[in-house]
């Protein structure tokens, strides 16, 4: 590594041995600017999953006590990073120094673009990430519903039916799932076969009944991918409907199934995270049914010239 760690600290990459005490490090964090905090070990360890912490990650600690963490991955043309300081050890340039590192690699790796998020309500990072000349560029919403009653019963269309995944239709909920996808700011779609193994082969959590596909006929016309513990509370991971099937109502009746089957299972909480601006008016979709928003983070990123 190019620089030494600040405040006399040592640096080493992550591994998997350190979730729990990266998913502390998270908490902390959150809880600092939030109140709350919905990290968990199974989430984090499902993002790195897709990450290389061989050469994309940085662990700052003192005596194997973890202080700040950052991870960064590819994303087509960018350079994405994730990081977090302990709230005790704030104000020491462990958050600039996680930044360079990242900016560094990004350049080793001949990237044009770096991005970072940072809670809206976060304004230590928020001015970290303007000092290094990254700008906001976009906000995303994490929403959630209390099932506090039993959910209303969808209203299907005519001619649409749900059923849950059968592993046989797993490229057709992929290729439903990219096609639904493809106008939303920052998309790059993930090839099959490493969807697969992501998703389906080495997700612990994976559970096909928590998967949707909504037909018409023969036709695949949205899909729906749901975690069923997130912190305690149900996740949506992925909700898309194809351009002909949209404004139909077909989004709000999946909603409204998947909140029905996770209060069947006892589950009483339901979030999703969504771009503010999304394309196709989901925001105001979910709160439609039932969902507001519980914290927003925002994007920054800059060109790296």
């Amino acid at each position: 590594m190019s620089s030494s760690p600040p405040d006399g600290l040592s640096v080493r990459r992550a591994t998997f041995d350190d979730a729990p005490a990266v998913n502390e490090l998270i908490t902390a964090a959150d809880l600092a600017v939030m109140g709350w905090s919905e990290s968990s070990e199974p989430e984090l360890l499902g993002w790195w999953r897709i990450m290389d912490l061989e050469q994309n990650s940085w662990v700052l600690h003192h005596n194997g006590s973890i202080r700040a963490y950052a991870v960064a991955f590819p994303h087509g043309e960018t350079f994405e990073l994730d990081g977090f300081v302990h709230p005790d050890h704030q104000g020491r340039g462990l958050g600039a120094w996680l930044v360079e590192r990242a900016e560094e690699r990004a350049r080793e790796l001949a990237l044009p673009k770096l991005l970072g998020f940072a809670l809206a309500g976060d304004g230590r990072a928020r001015r970290l990430f303007e000092q290094f000349g990254l700008r906001e560029l976009r906000r995303y919403y994490r929403m959630l519903i209390e099932l506090d009653a039993e959910p209303r019963a969808p209203d299907w269309p005519e001619g649409i039916r749900v059923e849950a995944l059968q592993l046989d239709d797993a490229r057709a909920f992929h290729d439903a799932l990219v096609e639904a996808f493809a106008d939303e700011w920052n998309f790059v779609p993930m090839p099959y076969e490493e969807w697969h193994e992501l998703r389906l082969v080495k997700d612990p959590d994976f559970d096909p009944s928590l998967w949707f596909l909504v037909r018409e006929g023969s036709e695949v016309a949205a899909v729906m991918r749901n975690e069923p513990d997130r912190s305690g509370a149900g996740f949506v991971g992925a909700l898309g409907v194809r351009k002909p099937w949209r404004r139909r109502g077909i989004a709000l009746a999946l909603l409204q199934h998947t909140f029905a089957e996770f209060y069947r299972r006892g589950t009483r909480r339901v979030t999703l995270g969504v771009d503010a601006e999304n394309p196709t008016g989901a925001t105001h979709l979910y709160e439609r049914a039932g969902m507001h928003v519980a914290f927003e983070a925002i994007a920054y990123g800059k060109e790296l010239t």
